[in-house]
């Protein structure tokens, strides 16, 4: 995986970055329910650095989650998560969860492995590396400051995902059904050597 790569290459790299304006939340323009769903999780605060054990240095699990604020009407919850630093056109999916029940909810630890894992008849979607699973953090050497957005959405009622949907999918219903938002960020940097990169203050999520 990255944790491979040369630190020469994280070095050259460390300015390429996808943006935070590119990851799902922030491409979804809602009328109303913009961040109206609170996202939290027992394993980190938002833009705070998230624990070793859940990247790719550690066991690799996935981190528990907790959103509150799902609106009434909703007919499923969607969870979608990206490495906004990822140094590609766009960012890295780590995992997607479709139909969740539409309700407050709870991820807990390592739910995301696979859709047997995950709560309900919730199925996952497929990740960056074509993987219906958790990718766990793993960002180049040198590369510095990753930040991880943890977004899930409310959906007004529709038809089931069908196999494993990707971002394009997820984006395409998004665009027809999202009726509500929520992100919250963690970030992660690998210390063996790596530079440090100055973001300055955190960028504030789009309204």
């Amino acid at each position: 995986m990255l944790e491979k790569l040369p630190e020469a290459v994280g070095h050259a790299l460390r300015n390429r970055r996808a943006g935070l304006d590119q990851i799902l939340f922030n491409q979804v323009h809602l009328q109303t329910g913009t961040a109206a769903i609170d996202v939290t999780s027992l394993a980190f605060h938002d833009h705070g650095p998230i624990p070793m054990a859940y990247t790719a240095d550690g066991s690799g699990a996935s981190p528990p989650l907790e959103w509150h604020g799902i609106p009434p009407g909703a007919g499923s919850v969607l969870l979608i998560v990206e490495d906004a630093d990822a140094p590609t056109p766009h960012p890295l999916v780590h995992a997607i969860a479709v139909d969740l029940p539409p309700e407050d909810g709870v991820l807990r630890e390592g739910e995301l492995a696979s859709s047997e894992a995950a709560p309900g008849d919730a199925t996952l979607g497929r990740n960056s590396y074509l993987q219906a699973s958790w990718l766990p953090p793993d960002p180049p050497p040198g590369h510095g400051i990753h930040r991880y957005a943890f977004q899930v959405f409310a959906l007004a009622p529709g038809p089931a995902f069908s196999g494993t949907p990707g971002r394009d999918a997820v984006l395409e219903a998004l665009h027809d059904r999202a009726i509500a938002s929520g992100c919250l960020i963690a970030t992660y940097e690998r210390q063996d050597g790596s530079i440090k990169v100055d973001a300055g203050p955190a960028a504030p999520l789009a309204n």
